[in-house]
């Protein structure tokens, strides 16, 4: 046997790693940017489920006591608040009676900006919630328009 013959190995050359490293980084490329933006997709869900939840519980509300909530955190009162807003905007008594309360467990904030919700309570927008959270969705739609 020749000195200068090389027995073959079994190892991979440069060239074979680096298009190996270079496959698994285009394949990263693709695939981390879908979960980057996960945690966020799922706070701007939150964000329509709890203004869902939050109209639902208004109009519910509404309509056993003939009012709007004076404060969202009456929803979640155990006892009946005494005052409601009427569709004018005027504060009204409440009848005890006419109350089924809670109505919801506890008020969320808002999931994007972390505090409550935006709440109106002149006419002609009265009890219309709303986010709080300001700018845009993934999609490029405002957080005021949900």
């Amino acid at each position: 046997m020749n000195r200068y013959t090389r027995k073959p190995t079994r190892a991979f050359s440069l060239i074979e790693l680096m298009i190996a490293i270079v496959i698994l980084a285009v394949l990263a490329a693709v695939v981390i940017p879908r979960f980057v933006d996960h945690g966020r997709r799922g706070r701007e869900a939150g964000l329509k489920h709890d203004l869902s939840q939050m109209r639902t519980v208004i109009a519910t509300y509404q309509a056993d006591t003939g009012y709007y909530p004076k404060l969202l955190t009456d929803l979640s009162a155990t006892a009946a608040p005494s005052q409601g807003y009427d569709s004018t905007g005027a504060l009204c008594t409440i009848a005890p009676q006419n109350w089924h309360g809670p109505y919801i467990g506890s008020v969320p904030n808002d999931p994007i900006s972390g505090i409550p919700f935006s709440y109106t309570v002149t006419a002609p927008n009265i009890g219309n919630v709303a986010a709080s959270a300001t700018g845009n969705d993934l999609l490029g739609v405002a957080f005021s328009t949900y």
